[in-house]
């Protein structure tokens, strides 16, 4: 502000001055006018770069993963199978609960059809196999394979097995309730397997005068011992999930009450880790074994048809040929 010669109120330079203060206020009020528009914009800009920046994120993140229980889009091409993504997290879940969610031959080939979208899927980082109702699966339905040759049921047998052996990703297995047959036989496949405190865990085989799959005469033994592998494959011995958890079949055991919401939160955590890591860690520890894999499973599936068409469709044409064939070469 501009000094003047007189500074008492009501003199000619008190006035003087006070016409100084209004003129460079208006100035500047005029100023401000004039730059407020270009201001104005400038803000509006950063704040909607903000908002587009929020939009993307949550536009990215709508676009990888669905709510809970929303399917994907893949989903509606499955009869048995609910598929849905959340946060990184596909679930697969068998869908028949009518019938204990027995595995059909629609849902082999569907499951192994899930399982490679998962694989492919950029998005999946951590695919969970788990039942409806409160059953996890009750093994192969005893009605299958009336209309297949028996080579097509033991290929149909071999490529679903061999879907978990060759699969990249973190697979879990989310046992909800019983596990029987296929539902049982498969867990060491799994890179973790959480149970429900009342699951069981059963592999009636010899029982249903059928032999071992989804390649447990190698996976059994290397994890539970012989012992416990003659318990449970041979001589169809049940176990609940504390047993299952003791032998190493189960990664962990959790309250019923709790189950689905523990896990669950054990799932996103693990869907935040890097996928490359995973999947490079997984090969390390895996890949030594899928030759080995893949040879029992061969040689099970052939057995395992073998005893399912003598036991079931005895008459069923070309029962001696395949007996006898050599199914090597098939994996």
């Amino acid at each position: 502000m501009l000094l003047t010669r007189s500074s008492k109120r009501g003199g000619r330079g008190y006035r003087w001055t006070c016409c100084m203060r209004f003129y460079w206020r208006v100035h500047h009020a005029q100023i401000a006018a004039r730059l407020l528009p270009s201001y104005t914009w400038e803000l509006k800009s950063k704040i909607m770069d903000k908002d587009n920046h929020t939009l993307l994120q949550h536009s990215t993140r709508w676009m990888s993963s669905a709510p809970p229980g929303v399917p994907t889009a893949d989903s509606s091409r499955y009869e048995h199978l609910l598929v849905t993504l959340h946060e990184g997290v596909r679930t697969i879940t068998f869908n028949r609960p009518e019938k204990k969610n027995a595995l059909n031959e629609k849902m082999f080939d569907e499951t192994v059809i899930a399982l490679q979208e998962a694989a492919d899927d950029p998005n999946t980082i951590i695919t969970v196999t788990t039942g409806s109702g409160n059953v996890f699966t009750a093994g192969n339905d005893k009605s299958n394979f009336r209309t297949l040759t028996m080579a097509q049921i033991r290929d149909l047998l071999i490529r679903y097995m061999g879907a978990f052996v060759d699969f990249p990703k973190p697979l879990v297995a989310v046992v909800n309730g019983a596990a029987v047959g296929a539902g049982s036989s498969l867990l060491p496949l799994y890179d973790a397997v959480y149970a429900t405190e009342k699951a069981v865990f059963f592999t009636p085989f010899s029982a249903l005068g059928i032999t071992a799959e989804g390649c447990s005469t190698y996976t059994f033994p290397k994890i539970m011992g012989p012992g416990q592998t003659t318990e449970m494959l041979l001589f169809n011995k049940r176990f609940s999930a504390a047993e299952a958890y003791k032998v190493g079949l189960v990664t962990e055991v959790f309250p019923d009450a709790t189950f689905h919401q523990e896990v669950q939160q054990r799932l996103q955590s693990m869907a935040k880790l890097p996928l490359k890591s995973l999947v490079y860690s997984k090969a390390l520890t895996r890949d030594i074994h899928k030759e080995a894999l893949h040879k029992v499973n061969v040689a099970e599936c052939q057995r395992v048809t073998e005893r399912l068409v003598a036991m079931n469709m005895p008459d069923k044409e070309g029962y001696q040929e395949f007996v006898m064939s050599d199914c090597d070469g098939k994996a």
